[in-house]
């Protein structure tokens, strides 16, 4: 999401109020909501005007609302908690407002990669590896990305070989984690995790010099077990293989903006099957946006094509929509 649109749905949140705020966040992932708080908790005031253009039609009943954004510590306070619980919204507030509870594991998905880096970076590979696990695929790729090239070579094999973890390590696990964050115990559902799907799926979030170091050094230990890992990874290239109706579902989740930034590397074949999914109203109109913009960092590309395959991910594990396998797996 650009910071436009994250500044555009503060407001929209700051306006809605409270019980609504908290319905709406819901919905949202960690990483959204950290982000959405962040833009909130960094308004002082905002212009009438602005609302306006942000609700439309509803701007009679924002305009009731003309101390938007002042001293809105205590609403988001109160919205996060109402949306999240006590435990989840600790951690969040923490990194917003300045509170001081977190919990467990859990809590890690609510702070930002450089913090869990920190915190975590003395602690045995092996540990490193257990909780990345339980983290989102991107969250966890931006954490490793703070480490040594040797640790986070080291971690990611670990989390291929991983099958799973004892119900007794991690609830030893959390507890220490809750000990270091200061929070209070935190119930986590037990399941098996790791592998080289778990590997494969925080490697497509990696950039490509780090990746290309993880799995030379992922060869080196197992090649059979690397070429699994590459068989596994979903690169932006395989859209290709997603059938015309999964690339439409998918376009109704992408943001425009996101999509013409990721289809400037993308091959021609590629660029072609996007812009026939497309009505011919918006596939003129992206065409020519295409056209009209400037070069663009590689850096740039990466991240939206990864942001992209992170909502195909989604999707794929919803069922709403097929990955193109290879040999007899023709589905993920």
């Amino acid at each position: 999401m650009s910071s436009d649109n994250i500044h555009r749905a503060a407001v929209l949140m700051l306006a809605l109020g409270q019980n609504e705020a908290a319905e709406v966040m819901k919905h949202l992932g960690p990483r959204e909501v950290h982000k959405l708080g962040e833009a909130m908790s960094s308004m002082s005031a905002i212009a009438h005007d602005e609302i306006a253009g942000v609700l439309d039609d509803f701007t009679k009943i924002t305009e009731q609302h003309s101390g938007l954004g002042v001293d809105s510590d205590e609403y988001i306070r109160s919205v996060l908690i109402q949306a999240l619980g006590n435990d989840k919204a600790a951690s969040l507030l923490n990194r917003i407002l300045g509170d001081n509870d977190a919990s467990g594991i859990e809590s890690l998905k609510w702070m930002d990669a450089e913090s869990v880096a920190e915190l975590v970076l003395n602690e045995h590979p092996q540990i490193i590896a257990t909780i990345l696990v339980h983290l989102e695929r991107d969250q966890a790729a931006e954490i490793l990305t703070n480490f040594s090239e040797r640790l986070r070579n080291d971690v990611l094999l670990r989390i291929a070989t991983l099958d799973g973890v004892q119900p007794t390590a991690l609830r030893e696990l959390n507890d220490v984690l809750t000990k270091l964050l200061s929070g209070s115990e935190n119930n986590i559902k037990k399941q098996p995790m790791g592998g080289t799907r778990t590997a494969a799926d925080i490697l497509n979030f990696l950039n490509g010099a780090v990746e290309t170091s993880a799995m030379e050094a992922l060869r080196n230990y197992d090649n059979d077990m690397a070429q699994k890992i590459m068989d596994e990874m979903f690169g932006f290239e395989n859209l290709m293989d997603i059938d015309d109706r999964g690339i439409q579902l998918l376009l109704r989740e992408v943001q425009s903006d996101s999509l013409i930034v990721a289809l400037k590397g993308a091959a021609p074949d590629l660029r072609e099957k996007i812009l026939k999914n497309m009505s011919q109203r918006a596939a003129d109109m992206l065409r020519e946006d295409l056209e009209a913009k400037g070069p663009v960092r590689v850096s740039e590309v990466e991240a939206q094509q990864k942001a992209i395959l992170l909502i195909v991910r989604r999707l794929a594990d919803e069922g709403q929509l097929a990955l193109g396998g290879k040999g007899d797996d023709a589905f993920l």
